[in-house]
């Protein structure tokens, strides 16, 4: 294991803010489409210099490498359950690990646990004992945990097509437990499965039946219908089992597609999830009795229902979901619920998204839902849109260079989500709501494609949205792809996560034009008051991050500087280091009255090259990125 956090002590650089000004795509990216299948390939006029990234800096981020992975799909669209925190301060994580490439006969649930002292070692096999894949976790019982997978295809043990319990008694300690469960008489896969109950004693469970472009069959008039089950006893037994629900059959809708649905964390008796992609509704199902009835609420009305995406017909351009999304509990029992957003059209022989096309919508059960008006979710203010900037639409690409574009190069990974995408959220007992999502992000690349980061944005009792945070935007993360968040249903001083890193965007399981390569499991815990602070104490910091200026010139050589507003009285220093972190440029402690101050940088010694300059007054540190000619 390594711990990240040292390489952020060294560089002072970890947690990233930025202001929510919006800065948007380029009508030409706006506007490029890619048939599923195809990988991008965007013609970018831009030119930047490639692989600096700028920096605004508040706070650390502490992190754990607790595992590893060649097999680098974690899931086709929404993000299952795969961390747990629990109030003793131990936390189980879990993700499908897989080192034999390309069949990955060795495939299962990579599973590690932190004592509230330490994690394991990282584990080299499965906790299964057969080939299985997208595990979700959660507690089970009084002290004990669970994970539910699936075994899909030809395996070494088992039948294919069915899914895989493993559970047991003590959590994080003992043997597990294993049985299977089989579907309808049908293949089964994709699970998300959650606990709820009296000391999570009721396992439930969602699958999809194969469609048929997996070789499935139609299923009760649907292709991929998802199927509800309920289990009381440890999974001995089920009721209901492989159950479609009101409001999701062959009356409804043509069919489903994998990993388009996902659990809330239980509220006692209260358990909810959301179903939604680009060519079907967005709906929430909401059970206030532990699953004995349900209600549906449409979020977002797909305009064109019952569209088979096997054979296709030709449609208009539309906004829609891009099939990851997630939900929470408040204190209240209402659901909040984010999602990710993308475009789409058919030509008739096939479908479309848009790449570049991304924005992260928000909704809970006091709003408005939304209508199936073309442009209804447009992130970019088109006519009909019915998003609004920090109420329902709370995410997006951050304009890190400043320069008011979204600059990209040619390409970057291929996961069919929006440019902004993979969202999650979690609510604290005093419900304030944190949401982590991944966004493609500008300055961050290898040369020849942006990587994605790891963004977070708060909301502090409803009374407003915060700034923006790259959780991913220390100098150890400088050429990694970070997707894949999920996050855990419980807070103390902190909101927990689990992602897969490597240096290499995209997804070599599907072909995404990389090879094979390690890929990090890893573990972040977040200071929930560096992301929301309280309000009242924001306003005691005597600088913010956009309280201090870019320096200028930059690129420069010989002398620049730097304006920063000074909202109170301060002892402020000043600080440059190169990229080893060594201090080269330092201006020392002194102290500042309110108003503006201009800080000049003399770099007539230094060699060309990338620094970085910090501010720190009082507690408030705010860390920027220059170049020296």
């Amino acid at each position: 294991m390594k711990k990240l956090l040292l390489m952020s002590l060294i560089f002072g650089i970890a947690l990233a803010g930025f202001s929510q000004n919006r800065a948007v795509v380029s009508e030409k990216l706006k506007n490029y489409a890619v048939k599923k299948g195809e990988p991008i390939h965007f013609s970018s006029d831009f030119s930047k210099v490639p692989g600096v990234p700028a920096y605004k800096s508040t706070t650390l981020v502490e992190e754990d490498i607790i595992g590893a992975t060649r097999y680098d799909l974690q899931t086709n669209t929404s993000t299952q359950n795969r961390i747990h925190y629990y109030e003793d301060g131990t936390v189980a994580g879990t993700w499908t690990m897989g080192f034999v490439d390309p069949s990955f006969a060795d495939r299962g649930t990579g599973y590690n646990y932190f004592d509230g002292s330490n994690w394991e070692p990282a584990p080299t096999i499965r906790i299964e004992s057969m080939r299985t894949g997208w595990p979700s976790y959660a507690p089970y019982g009084e002290n004990g945990e669970l994970v539910m997978s699936h075994d899909f295809g030809p395996a070494p043990a088992g039948d294919p097509g069915t899914l895989v319990l493993n559970k047991r008694n003590a959590k994080g300690t003992g043997i597990w437990v294993e049985s299977v469960f089989s579907g309808p008489g049908v293949e089964i896969s994709w699970p998300r499965t959650t606990t709820s109950g009296i000391d999570n004693s009721i396992i439930q469970v969602l699958s999809i039946t194969w469609p048929t472009p997996n070789g499935g069959p139609v299923y009760e008039g649907l292709d991929g219908a998802i199927l509800y089950s309920r289990s009381s006893d440890g999974g001995a037994t089920w009721d209901p089992e492989n159950e479609i629900l009101d409001g999701m059959t062959s009356d409804d809708y043509f069919g489903f597609s994998a990993d388009d649905y996902e659990w809330a964390a239980s509220d006692g008796d209260n358990i909810a999830f959301l179903v939604g992609d680009s060519w079907f509704d967005f709906f929430l199902m909401k059970s206030t009795d532990g699953g004995d009835s349900w209600e549906k609420t449409v979020i977002w009305e797909n305009p064109y229902p019952f569209f088979n995406t096997g054979a296709p017909v030709a449609t208009d351009t539309f906004y829609c979901v891009d099939g990851s999304h997630h939900l929470a509990f408040d204190s209240q029992g209402m659901v909040h619920a984010v999602f990710g957003i993308n475009r789409a059209y058919s030509d008739g022989a096939g479908t479309f998204w848009f790449p570049g096309v991304g924005g992260i919508g928000y909704w809970n059960e006091s709003m408005p839902t939304f209508s199936n008006n073309l442009n209804a979710l447009s992130p970019y203010g088109d006519p009909g849109s019915e998003l609004i900037e920090d109420y329902n639409l709370i995410g997006w690409a951050q304009d890190i260079n400043q320069n008011g574009t979204i600059d990209v190069l040619a390409e970057w990974g291929t996961y069919y989500i929006g440019f902004s995408g993979m969202p999650q959220i979690v609510i604290d007992d005093n419900d304030n709501k944190y949401v982590i999502f991944t966004s493609v992000t500008e300055t961050f690349d290898n040369g020849l494609q942006n990587y994605r980061h790891i963004w977070a944005r708060g909301n502090y009792g409803d009374v407003y949205w915060g700034q923006f945070y790259d959780l991913t935007g220390d100098l150890v993360h400088i050429f990694d792809e970070c997707v894949f968040p999920s996050v855990a249903s419980l807070t103390d001083d902190y909101f927990h996560l689990v992602y897969q890193s490597d240096n290499e965007p995209g997804l070599a399981v599907r072909g995404d034009e990389d090879p094979y390569g390690d890929n990090n499991m890893n573990y972040m815990k977040v200071m929930k008051s560096d992301i929301i602070g309280t309000g009242v104490e924001e306003s005691t910091f005597p600088i913010l991050s956009e309280d201090v200026s870019q320096n200028y010139p930059n690129p420069f050589t010989g002398k620049s500087w730097v304006n920063v507003n000074i909202r109170q009285n301060t002892s402020l220093t000043l600080e440059v280091t190169n990229i080893l972190g060594e201090v080269v440029y330092s201006i020392p402690e002194k102290q500042v009255h309110t108003g503006a101050l201009r800080l000049e940088i003399d770099a007539s010694n230094f060699t060309s090259g990338i620094y970085f300059y910090t501010i720190k007054a009082g507690e408030a540190v705010v860390t920027k990125k220059m170049i020296v000619d």
